[in-house]
């Protein structure tokens, strides 16, 4: 669901120094029309997620004027004034993206057409970055009297594709190991510059060679590479490979203090404690960051949470999270408080037992010379294994 059109860029005739003012704003479901006093030097439009929002930025121009009535995907119209102009806010009620825009053959009134998308789609198109449409043309010379800019926008892309299985007996049980973070998401960066989404992955993949060495079980990842992916897409990868046990890896931080140790977390609706509140908190925003609203969180999830798949699925969580905590006490450091609960949208799948393990602090310089090492790697995947190997005995005894 990528979108090629991320920013739109208007230049037109006339010297920078034009000190047009915002005259009226006019919001409806399909457009947006801003009238200026003046003719208008250069405009430019952007989408900014964290909140979801549309910024028109006009350079030599005044904030002023009528901002009139809200309407379709817009709830609210701000404006104030910048070092080299006007910036004009449309906060979003859904996400949409700017697909045309046309001035009129005074060049005081701008059209911008509004397309809403999905929530995956617009994360998309704010990630792409700025893309120019328009070369400078009109400062001191001729200018069309009026011209309309249009990027196509794509249909929305097909569902991420399935990852690669390792092992080949189909009858072994399947574990999905979710390399946390990545693409333009970084994560937690440690006080060296140590970057999450690096640490994760590389122990990701020391956990699917220890598994894969038991020649118990069979093994997927949701990333190999450095990419982006959203919280419902990594739990949803997982279930469509109709995986027996799912673990998010992670890195804990925290802005100051000495906090060291491993934590794993399962799936409850109540935080267990305040530091369980607060990594909730930060982790479901990996999708906030690219404009994903994490409340549109499908029906079919939100309805099952509280049937009694759901319930028997977090039992199964929280009794492989005891075992993780127990195998990996002698190999590595761990919190003594080290199975926490919270409401952690990844964990969200309603019919397979899923943790989110921390493997220690990135901010802690000892913790993350540990997690970055080739030996606190290994530590950390022993111990899933050991856990692993346990928990699957344990169901296969229970037949």
């Amino acid at each position: 669901m990528a979108m090629v059109l991320t920013f739109l860029a208007f230049l037109l005739g006339g010297p920078p120094a034009w000190a047009s003012s915002v005259e009226r704003v006019d919001v409806r479901p399909d457009r947006i029309t801003i009238r200026f006093d003046a003719r208008v030097g250069a405009v430019s439009a952007v989408m900014l997620d964290g909140p979801q929002r549309i910024a028109v930025d006009v350079s030599g121009a005044r904030p002023g004027g009528d901002l009139g009535a809200v309407g379709g995907p817009v709830a609210r119209v701000r404006q104030g004034a910048q070092e080299d102009g006007a910036r004009i806010v449309f906060d979003l009620a859904a996400p949409a993206v700017v697909t045309e825009g046309r001035f009129d053959s005074n060049r005081r009134t701008l059209t911008l057409a509004l397309r809403t998308v999905d929530d995956a789609a617009f994360a998309r198109a704010a990630a792409e970055g700025r893309l120019s449409l328009l070369p400078p043309f009109g400062y001191g010379g001729a200018t069309p009297a009026g011209y309309s800019v249009s990027v196509p926008v794509p249909a929305p892309a097909r569902a991420v594709g399935l990852p690669r299985i390792y092992g080949d007996d189909d009858s072994r049980p399947l574990v999905v190991i979710d390399a946390g973070h990545g693409g333009v998401d970084p994560g937690a960066i440690g006080p060296s510059g140590l970057r999450e989404k690096d640490v994760t992955l590389a122990t990701a993949k020391a956990i699917r060679d220890e598994l894969l060495a038991s020649g118990r079980v069979r093994v997927a990842l949701t990333r190999e590479d450095d990419r982006f992916l959203v919280l419902q897409e990594r739990y949803g990868i997982a279930r469509r490979l109709k995986a027996d046990l799912f673990i998010s890896v992670h890195c804990d931080s925290v802005g100051t203090g000495e906090a060291s140790g491993a934590t794993v977390y399962t799936l409850s609706e109540v935080a267990s404690d305040k530091e369980a509140a607060r990594l909730a908190a930060r982790e479901n925003k990996a999708d906030i960051l690219q404009g994903v609203n994490l409340a549109s969180t499908s029906a079919d999830v939100s309805t099952l949470l509280i049937d009694l798949t759901q319930r028997e699925t977090m039992n199964n969580s929280a009794s492989f999270a005891r075992l993780l905590g127990r195998e990996a006490k002698p190999l590595m450091p761990v919190k003594p408080n080290f199975h926490r609960m919270a409401s952690l949208v990844v964990l969200k799948a309603p019919d397979m037992p899923s943790i989110l393990f921390e493997t220690g602090y990135i901010s802690n310089p000892r913790d993350a010379a540990f997690i970055a090492s080739r030996e606190g790697r290994a530590a950390i995947a022993e111990a899933v294994r050991r856990a692993v190997d346990i928990h699957f005995a344990r169901r296969m005894a229970a037949r």
